[in-house]
This record gives C-alpha cells, sequence and structure tokens, in this order.
C-alpha cells in the first residue's frame, strides 16, 4: 500500500511539471470563482474586488512557455507579453504591499488619467488578457478536435483575438510566421508529461479551460469597467 502511494505521489509530480499542470496550479491559487465582479467603480471600492497579481502573472509566464511551443508563429506576442509581465512586475517591485492587487494598479492610473497613456499598466493588464484570450481560444478548438489542422487553429484564434487590435505591421509578421506551426501530434506531444496520453493530455486542458474562463470574464469586466478594453496596439 505504501509504495503505491508513492508511485501515485511519483506520478502527480510528474504531472505537475507540466505547463499545463503548472498552470492549472497556478489559476486555482488565483481563485477566481470567489472573486466578486463589479460593474461600476464604486463598486470595486466598496466591494474590495481582489485580483491577485503574482499569482496572474506567474500564470502568463506559463502561457509563454505554452506559446513557444508553437514556434515562431508567437514571437511578437511572446515578445508583448514578457514586456507587459515587466511592467507589472516594476509596479509590484515598487511597493509589493499596495501594489498586490492588480485592481488597485488600474484604479490609480485611472485617478491620475494615465490608463490610457503607451506605457500604463492597465495597457499591459489589458495586452496580457488578450493573450489569455487567444490561448482559451486555441485550447478550445484543439480539445475539441484533436485532429484539426493546427495551422488554421492557430489562426482562427489570432483572428478571433488579437488581430483586430493588431497594427498592419504585426498581422503581416503573424502571417508570415504562420507557416512554421507544428503538426497537431508535435505540439500535443510536447505538452505532455512523461508517458501522459493524448487523452491525458485533453484531460488538462479541459481543467486548464474550465478554470481559465472566469478568469477572463473577471479580466474583462475590470478593463471594461476603467475604460480601456477598446484600446488598441500603438
Amino acid at each position: 500500500m505504501k509504495r503505491k502511494r508513492c508511485e501515485m505521489e511519483e506520478a502527480t509530480k510528474e504531472k505537475k511539471i507540466t505547463e499545463i499542470g503548472s498552470a492549472i496550479e497556478e489559476l486555482s491559487v488565483l481563485s477566481i470563482g470567489k472573486t466578486t465582479i463589479v460593474t461600476t467603480k464604486t463598486e470595486a471600492t466598496t466591494n474590495n474586488t481582489n485580483l491577485p497579481l503574482k499569482p496572474l502573472l506567474s500564470f502568463c509566464k506559463l502561457i509563454i512557455q505554452v506559446l513557444d511551443k508553437i514556434g515562431p508563429t508567437m514571437a511578437v506576442l511572446r515578445q508583448d507579453i514578457d514586456q507587459n509581465i515587466q511592467r507589472l512586475e516594476e509596479m509590484w517591485e515598487s511597493d509589493p504591499i499596495v501594489y498586490s492587487n492588480l485592481v488597485e494598479i488600474m484604479r490609480k492610473e485611472a485617478n491620475e488619467g494615465s490608463s490610457k497613456k503607451p506605457k500604463s499598466c492597465s495597457r499591459a493588464a489589458l495586452w496580457l488578457t488578450r493573450a489569455m484570450d487567444f490561448t482559451l481560444a486555441l485550447l478550445q478548438r484543439l480539445v475539441k478536435d484533436m485532429s484539426q489542422n493546427m495551422e488554421q487553429a492557430v489562426e482562427e484564434s489570432y483572428n478571433l483575438t488579437i488581430k483586430p487590435w493588431h497594427g498592419w505591421i504585426s498581422c503581416a509578421a503573424f502571417k508570415v510566421a504562420l507557416k512554421l506551426v507544428p503538426n497537431n501530434n508535435t505540439f500535443i506531444d510536447v505538452l505532455a508529461g512523461k508517458d501522459e496520453s493524448h487523452q491525458m493530455v485533453q484531460d488538462d486542458v479541459r481543467s486548464l479551460i474550465s478554470l481559465l474562463i472566469p478568469l477572463l470574464s473577471q479580466l474583462h469586466s475590470i478593463l471594461e469597467l476603467y475604460e480601456v478594453h477598446k484600446l488598441k496596439s500603438t
């Protein structure tokens, strides 16, 4: 019995080291399902709305690792994610207690009138949200149909979530890099842990999707609340 338990613990550890497993852990920490979604700035203040910044940024770093599996196609998006993470981390480092909550950062910038500036943290949060929108759309397509053409899945996800906000240069760069997208099996295989079947990967992805949907609902609510949700790339 003891040996069997040890084997199960080892299997769990192995599973946790995958990007998908780690992402599930980070989103579980956020406990977004328990967070109140607000519709006015007054409610945001009185309800003490909280969206922990550090777990959110840790999750975004895992998104970078997943996007790396797709290859050069995601180079532009990957760079944007990295820069936006750094911008929010710098704000957090300036006062880890006050700025442990993303909503507090966005409230500060709204009060200062700096939310829509090119280097604002609000804009960084917006683009991180769009990167998560893309990730969600892609994972939903792949888990629904494992035989779907990977290039088509990436292109459709990009067109739906990010292209409307990108400038023509970024759109053109993406179109060229799209030809380097791996086939489905390659992408699924690199997401899997040791001895993890495609079915197990699908189950993990479904778990991740179930956690990501309420997170994005909360983020979009906050972005709309502070009127930065329709900003395009500068």
